[in-house]
Formats: structure tokens, C-alpha cells, sequence
């Protein structure tokens, strides 16, 4: 694994074991579980669809989606946070596949074709997220669709207190990225995108004053 990648793995298993304890990332509030799970169903294609959760994190969305009926296979890069998303679908009677890998590059043990790619607030952690945009559409069946949950946010990154990663500088949407451009990306891979305001605070568990959007790309 190269050694950005290393570091943004231990970033990222330093927050796993108190990960969930945010209303969007553990979903452990009826209401908020409730929020996403019905943006998720409008976002999905009849059950069961196979669906790639890139930067599964501790899999709250993977969760959420084989209890509707679908096949999510989780990938992301911190071995700690996979370790919970694994615990989290089995205890839940999920025979669910977590693994650790590069979301931006998934590896091919995940599979090569998938109904339904989705990430949420990953492309900032990303170093060209150009090109995994590009490979993450090459991964979708004819028809299957693309859900990226992303948006723009106005405050640091968690940890702000201390560096993301040693070459942070480098990722160039690190803060997040606004709907035009990310549609401005996308527009040319795809056959159609929709864009999607989430400024709902069910979803986040409180009011947000930044943007915050799903993209629904059609391959």
C-alpha cells in the first residue's frame, strides 16, 4: 500500500471507534436512519440490485440497503472501520461482503460490474478524483447508476486539528466540492445526471448552512 495511503488509513481508524456517534454516520437516531433510508430507496432500482459502497466507513449505508433488499459490497480503506462494518451487517444477520481497499481504485475481488455505485463524502479524500470517477463509471452495468452524496462544507474536515494526510495539499477537492463543478466532471461519462439538494436536517441530524447535494448519473 503507498505510504499516502497508509496515513490516510490510520486517519481514518483513529475516528472508527467513535465514528458512529454523528447522527449522519452511525444513523442510531430513528428519525435520521429514516431520513436516509428513504433517500436511499429513491436513489436505488427495484430490489436486489448489486451495489458498490465506496468508502463504506463503518457501513450504516450498506446496512440500511440489505435491509431493503439489495447486495451491498462495502470497500474502504481502514481496516478498523471495515472491522465495524463487518461486525455491523453480521450481527444484523446480513451475509454482507466489507473489504479493505482503495475506494478510489476498488479492487477487483469486489467485482466488475455492479448495478449501483454509490459514495458518501469521499471524493474530497481523494487525490484525482477525475479519474475515479472515471474508473467507478466503468464498473456500472449498461443502465446502472451512479449516487454520489457530496457537497461543500464551509468548516474544516474533522480533525482539523491535525493533518489529513501528508500530502493533503494535494488532493484538490479536499473541503468538499460544489454541485456545478462535480456535475461539470461527470456530465461528459455519463448518459444523464440529475443533481439533488439535501439541505434536510433529518439527514444530518441538525440545521447545516452548507451545500449539500446527491449527483444521480445513468451510464
Amino acid at each position: 500500500m503507498p505510504e499516502n495511503s497508509v496515513s490516510i488509513a490510520s486517519f481514518w481508524d483513529a475516528f472508527a471507534a467513535s465514528f458512529d456517534e454523528e447522527a449522519d454516520h452511525g444513523l442510531r437516531d430513528p428519525e435520521v436512519r429514516t431520513a436516509w433510508a428513504e433517500r436511499l430507496r429513491s436513489w436505488m432500482p427495484d430490489a436486489p440490485a448489486d451495489v458498490l459502497d465506496l468508502g463504506c466507513g463503518t457501513g450504516s449505508l450498506s446496512l440500511v440497503l440489505a435491509g431493503q433488499g439489495h447486495r451491498p459490497v462495502g470497500v474502504d480503506l481502514a481496516p478498523l472501520m471495515v472491522e465495524q462494518a463487518r461486525r455491523k451487517l453480521t450481527e444484523a444477520g446480513f451475509d454482507a461482503v466489507m473489504m479493505v481497499g482503495d475506494a478510489s481504485d476498488p479492487p477487483a475481488r469486489a467485482g466488475t460490474s455492479f448495478d449501483v455505485i454509490l459514495s458518501r463524502h469521499l471524493l474530497w479524500t481523494l487525490p484525482d478524483p477525475r479519474e475515479a470517477l472515471r474508473r467507478w463509471v466503468g464498473l456500472l452495468r449498461p443502465g446502472g447508476r451512479l449516487v454520489l452524496v457530496e457537497g461543500r462544507w464551509a468548516s474544516a474536515e474533522p480533525g482539523e486539528d491535525r493533518p489529513y494526510a501528508a500530502e493533503a495539499e494535494a488532493m484538490p477537492w479536499m473541503g468538499g466540492v460544489e454541485a456545478e463543478r462535480l456535475v461539470r466532471v461527470l456530465r461528459p461519462l455519463v448518459e444523464t445526471l440529475r443533481v439533488e439538494p439535501l439541505p434536510d436536517s433529518r439527514l444530518w441530524g441538525r440545521p447545516i448552512q452548507d451545500e449539500r447535494y446527491a449527483v444521480v448519473a445513468f451510464a
